[in-house]
């Protein structure tokens, strides 16, 4: 090997010799742990054996008549580890389990884990059991109360039980926790908040209340979209009725609207009159003359019912505004969803390629830039000559839209091409001119 090799591998032979020291560490560390434990528990159990032969030594030698222990030498032998077997009846019985203040089963539920597994708390004293003992007893009682041996109604639940104990016994920081809890519940309140105390239980089926919010939602946008339309249709009809100018808030629809309210109108004006002149009937006192305001209101209570049914023939105004349908449920429009996201995403992702190729535009993205300029409903509402216009102005440039704003607001007002022109002129010397503009609006 070479020395240029031998210099490369140098770093990695110490990395693993460092990961075989730390292991054999690691190794030894749990094997003297295990050595520990297992030295207590004999160490404790060789006291206990030792304590007994000690006091049959004792009994032996003070024969029949000395059956009673000295009070000083009863109060030196240590406390004793009281422990049932698996097979009495304190383990085989849940009642005997004793209680505990656990209401979020973090350690036993409301049982005692020591007697489930056969120990008393309160007897043994300074000499709890080890964990050889709860082994000892985990091991038969779960073989007394598995559920493939006994058969006996409530086996299974007293197995998980015991199995729950034994996990709680066993693990050192929860039987330390399990052991200061016991006389301290308002700490465990603390610890473990006032959800443990109880439990919320919905009267209603989570799932039907979804149901019906998502009902209510579906008859929401249905009304919305209702609402919109009632809004068009009401103006349409108040400016047909009222006959408003494009100034007052008229536009074409509404103009042709009334023109047609009055031709039915004076033809049903005509077929009455026709009626009265074929019939023989008294001549009828003439009243007063209606003043001309009277006159105007007589004529417009007539042509409102003509003019309402003229509009609801129109189920579409455009930009949106259409009478509402099973389209207009949020159903059919979280279905729609998906794929208009990803025709959105597929059209601007190929303009924003196209923009870093600096090529012109194309015939559709202008229509597009300028449709969201504008807005849906001035885009619908406008003829094909003022579509091509507004592509041709450019109007996505911000500029050009505030100018081309301008004049439309201009003309909603009425103003003479001359006016308009003296406007645009005093807002090319005054800059903005604001003051001007707002000020010469309403002159005319």
């Amino acid at each position: 090997m070479s020395a240029y090799h031998a210099q490369q591998l140098a770093p990695c032979r110490r990395v693993w010799c460092t990961l075989f020291i730390l292991c054999t560490i690691f190794f030894s560390s749990c094997c003297l742990t295990v050595i520990a434990e297992e030295s207590v528990d004999d160490s404790t159990s060789s006291d206990a054996t030792t304590a007994a032969r000690v006091d049959e030594s004792e009994e032996a030698t003070t024969g029949n008549g000395a059956n009673e222990v000295p009070r000083d030498r009863e109060e030196r032998q240590p406390p004793k580890v009281k422990q049932n077997n698996a097979s009495s009846s304190s383990s085989s019985s849940s009642n005997d389990w004793g209680s505990f203040y656990d209401p979020n089963n973090i350690f036993c539920g409301k049982y005692d884990c020591y007697k489930i597994l056969g120990f008393d708390y309160e007897t043994w004293g300074s000499a709890p059991p080890t964990l050889k003992e709860i082994t000892k007893s985990y091991r038969s009682l779960s073989r007394q109360w598995h559920p493939d041996k006994n058969k006996e109604k409530g086996a299974r639940e007293k197995f998980v039980a015991i199995a729950k104990a034994y996990e709680i016994l066993t693990n050192f920081d929860k039987r330390k926790e399990f052991d200061y809890y016991r006389d301290r519940p308002d700490e465990y309140f603390q610890k473990y908040g006032s959800s443990v105390l109880w439990t919320y239980a919905p009267k209603s089926d989570a799932s039907i209340i979804a149901i019906v919010l998502f009902i209510l939602a579906n008859v929401f946008t249905y009304y919305v979209q209702k609402n919109k339309y009632d809004k068009i249709a009401n103006h349409l009809v108040r400016a047909a009725v009222e006959d408003w100018s494009a100034r007052e808030g008229g536009s074409t629809e509404s103009i042709e609207i009334r023109e047609k309210a009055m031709a039915i109108l004076t033809e049903k004006r005509e077929k009455e009159n026709e009626e009265r002149s074929n019939e023989k009937s008294p001549q009828k006192k003439k009243g007063p003359k209606l003043t001309g305001k009277e006159k105007r209101e007589k004529e417009q209570e007539e042509l409102r019912p003509i003019c309402v049914s003229l509009v609801n023939e129109i189920d579409d105004f455009g930009a949106g505004f259409r009478k509402p349908t099973y389209k207009d449920l949020l159903i059919i429009k979280m279905i729609k969803w998906p794929g208009l996201i990803i025709s959105a995403a597929f059209w601007w992702s190929k303009y924003a390629i196209r923009r870093m190729r600096k090529l012109e535009l194309s015939d559709e993205e202008r229509e597009v830039l300028t449709k969201n300029a504008v807005g849906e409903v001035a885009w619908t509402t406008a003829s094909d000559e003022e579509r091509a216009s507004m592509i041709t102005m450019e109007l996505w440039i911000s500029d050009n839209l505030v100018e081309w704003r301008e004049e439309e607001e201009m003309k909603r007002a009425g103003l003479s091409d001359n006016k308009r022109k003296q406007i645009k002129k005093m807002r090319k010397k005054m800059g903005s001119g604001a003051d001007y503009y707002d000020d010469d609006l309403h002159l005319e």
